[in-house]
């Protein structure tokens, strides 16, 4: 595939066909409807093959010996750290670090900058938005240091109240964190304004990319921020890797959070010196056969055209969120699709998440994801235990999209029938 103008229409079929796990027939004879994206992306065929190619044909250690395979190997993980520095438009390779995931990427953060540097006074501001991944080592920092967890005030329908920016960003905020766009609410989130603010208050920007990456255009220098994070598995890679950007004189303040391996320069009884960047936070095996098929899935995406991905799962988002709302009882969460990505959140009065789901993957194939999904901060304030969430990529249809309303609207009748 190759890329094209956003106006032209995917080819929606041949993708598909690129997917094997998008053929499956569930043991009740339904095709599968996946709508579960924003929890793991599938994978394309051409990821699939990379990993059997690099365990069949070349399966060595990184950066640890001069044997052929070695070699190959090393080429092929410096070609995956090149793209994802393209992707994101880093300044270098050098700014590009592979993690076990977003997790584990905010958690380096969490202990190697803000447990550094933050001390009592600081302020720290994150959201009740955000997945607990970027809410709960933030609010182990501020724990640890003395600095106060701040929190981004949100409009009632799940924004952040920019009216509110100057009072809640101020000289005395060392660190903001803030996902790009949440994975509940599906809110995408203002980053270049939150960006120009921090940059007036001379404080550190870090991006959980973990939802934004897959769905649209990155540029980590415009807006200008320090750090970004994301997952392979959530762009049609695999599971287990993922990727730390930095801005180079940030990860230069960074401390190290994992010893051993390749991070090591030189080791003596009295003490120890780092290698240079990026091997300085990679310690350790990593996930080599994984962090070269995310270069795959990378190019798979970037062959297609980010933007165009982004407009497909628009479209799907609008139809899907249009029929929702005529259900009666059932209350969508989060902004109007104007402001939202490709996640659609919500519950139906009288109708448990759990039953709802359940009966949708029995009786349709239709797979989504009931429960808090990791933001249990978030549903106390909007006064729920848990939602219901559908969530769209470049491989669902609008038929999908209908499917989702149909089948919503015939299990919350069902389940209210038994109620009753």
């Amino acid at each position: 595939m190759t890329a094209s103008l956003v106006s032209e229409p995917l080819d929606i079929a041949s993708i598909r066909a690129d997917f094997p796990i998008l053929q499956k027939i569930l043991p009740e004879g339904q095709p599968l409807v996946y709508l579960d994206n924003a929890a793991t992306a599938q994978k394309p065929r051409a990821v699939i093959d990379k990993l059997v190619e690099v365990f069949e044909g070349y399966n060595a250690n990184a950066n640890r010996a001069a044997h052929t395979l070695a070699a190959m190997i090393d080429l092929e993980l410096d070609a995956a750290r090149s793209k994802v520095a393209a992707l994101l438009n880093a300044r270098s390779t050098d700014e590009v670090i592979f993690t076990p995931g977003t997790t584990a990427g905010l958690n380096m953060l969490a202990w190697g900058w803000a447990r550094k540097f933050l001390k009592p006074g600081d302020e720290l501001v994150i959201s009740l938005m955000e997945h607990h991944a970027n809410f709960v080592p933030w609010q182990q920092a501020a724990l640890a240091t003395g600095a106060t967890l701040k929190f981004f005030p949100l409009t009632p329908d799940g924004r952040l109240d920019l009216d509110r920016l100057s009072e809640t960003i101020t000289p005395q905020t060392r660190l903001v964190a803030l996902t790009a766009m949440s994975n509940v609410l599906g809110t995408i989130n203002p980053i270049a304004a939150i960006a120009a603010r921090v940059r007036e208050v001379g404080a550190v920007f870090v991006v959980d990319g973990a939802q934004s990456v897959p769905h649209g255009p990155v540029d980590v220098q415009n807006p200008d921020i320090d750090f970004l994070v994301f997952s392979a598995h959530k762009i049609y890679g695999p599971t287990g890797v993922g990727v730390l950007y930095g801005k180079e004189s940030r990860l230069r303040e960074l401390e190290p959070s994992i010893f051993g391996g390749n991070m090591i320069r030189s080791v003596r009884v009295d003490g120890s010196e780092w290698a240079d960047l990026p091997a300085r936070f990679e310690a350790g095996t990593p996930a080599i056969a994984e962090a070269i098929a995310l270069g795959t899935a990378i190019d798979y995406v970037q062959a297609i055209g980010l933007d165009r991905i982004a407009a497909h799962e628009r479209m799907l988002t609008e139809r899907a969120y249009a029929g929702l709302s005529e259900i009666d009882g059932l209350r969508i969460l989060g902004p109007a699709v104007a402001h939202r990505g490709a996640i659609l959140a919500f519950t139906v009065e009288g109708v448990h998440p759990r039953d709802l789901g359940e009966l949708l993957d029995q009786q349709r194939g239709i797979a989504i994801r009931v429960g808090h999904h990791c933001a249990m901060p978030l549903h106390e304030s909007l006064g729920l235990a848990s939602s219901a969430r559908a969530s769209f990529a470049v491989y669902n249809t609008r038929d999908e999209a209908d499917a989702l309303v149909n089948g919503v609207a015939r299990a919350v009748k069902s389940l209210r029938r038994k109620r009753s």
